[in-house]
């Protein structure tokens, strides 16, 4: 799941350490959804959404799978 989260996060001048530290994960974490190595819970999706003052839908950018 591709998401916005780098680009805000330098939008907004956010260190990686600082956005981990405010969504209560690691810094590596943040790096693994950056990178889309990582999915995020809806619990996290949600807390990042809150963070930058948007919806789930528009931080994150939902592909097409087979599976849903």
């Amino acid at each position: 799941m591709k998401n916005k989260i780098q680009q805000l996060r330098k939008a907004h001048k956010v260190t990686q350490q600082e956005l981990a530290d405010a969504l209560c994960v690691t810094r590596q974490t943040i790096i693994s959804l950056e990178n889309g190595r990582y999915n995020a819970s809806l619990t996290l999706a949600h807390k990042a959404a809150q963070f930058f003052g948007m919806t789930i839908e528009e931080l994150f950018i939902f592909e097409n799978d087979e599976n849903i």
